[in-house]
C-alpha cells in the first residue's frame, strides 16, 4: 500500500507559477513510476506528466509540454510538478498517482494508488 498526499495548489493569475508536491509513504517509493493527472469540472481525468522510477525518463501531455516539469526526489519520497506560464484552462484538481509497473504510463488504468487531489485555480 502506498499513501499519497498532494500539496501546493492554490489560486494564481494567468502567467504565474505553482509547484505541486506529492509526498508518499508506505512501500518503497523508488519502485513506482509516478504520474500527475488533472480533472476539471465536468471533464474526465486527464494525463499531465509522468516520470520513471529513477526520474531519468519523463513524459508530458502536449498541452503542458514546455510549461510543466515533473521531477522526483527518491530520498524524500516526493514527486513534484513545477507549473509555469499557467493558463485559465489549467484550472483543475490535480492528482498524483503511483504505478507499480515502473513505466511512465499516460492512462489512469495503469496507476495503482492515488492521492486525494489539490485544487489549482488560474484566474484570467
Amino acid at each position: 500500500q502506498v499513501q499519497l498526499v498532494e500539496s501546493g495548489g492554490g489560486l494564481v493569475q494567468a502567467g504565474g507559477s505553482l509547484r505541486l508536491s506529492c509526498a508518499a509513504s508506505g512501500r518503497t517509493f523508488s519502485n513506482y513510476a509516478m504520474g500527475w493527472f488533472r480533472q476539471a469540472p465536468g471533464k474526465e481525468r486527464e494525463f499531465v506528466a509522468a516520470t520513471s522510477r529513477s526520474g531519468g525518463s519523463t513524459y508530458y501531455a502536449d498541452s503542458v509540454k514546455g510549461r510543466f516539469t515533473i521531477s522526483r526526489d527518491n530520498a524524500k519520497n516526493t514527486v513534484y510538478l513545477q507549473m509555469n506560464s499557467l493558463k485559465p484552462e489549467d484550472t483543475a484538481v490535480y492528482y498524483c498517482a503511483a504505478d507499480k509497473s515502473g513505466v511512465e504510463h499516460t492512462t489512469t488504468l495503469w496507476y495503482d494508488y492515488w492521492g486525494q487531489g489539490t485544487q489549482v485555480t488560474i484566474s484570467s
